[in-house]
């Protein structure tokens, strides 16, 4: 049975920083790509950063760039999310996302499997 663990969020004021974690788990092969989304009240679920390990490849939405950094450890299936410099807009329910068996041309925003999210609040 696959399954996404996250932990790391939490209440913050704007200017912090939190890092998030996240455990794949359920499978004999490992992940060809993690990744994290996010869903801010009355939103819809969008894409935040990925990272492929087949050539460490990362791939971030404009909205973070500069600020997020993805990163991760292939051989335990971890992917970590380093948040600096936090805006109030980025309050969601940040999601770990995984993905097992597909080629390095698979679209980067694609994933068939979600944790249960970590809520990340981020105070003015």
């Amino acid at each position: 049975q696959v399954q996404l663990v996250e932990s790391g969020g939490g209440l913050v004021q704007a200017g912090d920083s939190l890092r998030l974690s996240c455990t794949a788990s359920g499978r004999t092969y490992k992940t060809d790509a993690m990744a994290w989304f996010r869903q801010a009240p009355g939103k819809e679920r969008e894409f935040v950063a990925a990272i492929r390990w087949s050539d460490s490849y990362t791939a971030y939405a404009d909205s973070v760039k500069g600020r997020f950094t993805i990163s991760g450890d292939n051989a335990k299936d971890n992917v970590y999310l380093q948040m600096n410099s936090l805006k109030p807009e980025d309050t969601a329910v940040y999601y770990c996302a995984a993905r097992w068996g597909y080629s390095h041309y698979y679209p980067m925003t694609k994933y068939d499997y979600w944790g249960q999210g970590t809520q990340v609040t981020v105070s003015s």
